[in-house]
């Protein structure tokens, strides 16, 4: 039925849930496996000098590198998880993307046909306030998505 599943992932205890359900599903269907972890832009502050922080070049740096050591950290506890089960298992690190269309763009580039992620399926002022990456995913994904909560 699937035969090719993005899996992405945060390192987050709920995102482990999604990994593990998405993992046992690939494990079920004899499906490969990407699995995801995105590193955002980063934050750039909007005021300068006396009104605020601004951030430097060393910062943005420093950014970066904490998001790749973090990233590698993520990838390998994951694909630690598919060896364990047996699932054939890629993992990609992407750079200065927002999370959602990271995740569409890889499952289209890597032809994904179904992409699993966890949600906090928060609601109301909540979900306007933090935003939505899977909303995001949700409303424009070619494939279909799965949502683990």
């Amino acid at each position: 039925m699937y035969t090719h599943i993005l899996i992405a992932t945060d390192g987050s205890e709920l995102a482990q849930k999604g990994l593990d359900h998405g993992l046992k599903l690939a494990k079920g269907l004899g499906s490969k496996v990407a699995i995801l972890n995105v590193t955002e832009p980063a934050p750039i502050f909007a005021s300068a000098g006396m009104y605020g922080p601004v951030a430097t070049a060393e910062d943005i740096v420093s950014y970066h590198k904490a998001g790749e050591e973090y990233g590698a950290k993520v990838l390998k506890a994951a694909k630690a998880d598919a060896d364990k089960l047996g699932v054939d298992a890629e993992t990609l690190h992407v750079e200065e993307m927002w999370a959602a269309e990271a995740i569409n763009q890889v499952a289209q580039e890597r032809g994904c046909d179904l992409i699993v992620m966890a949600s906090h399926g928060r609601r109301g002022l909540g979900r306007l306030i933090l935003g939505s990456q899977t909303v995001e995913v949700l409303t424009h994904s070619k494939v279909p998505v799965l949502v683990v909560r």
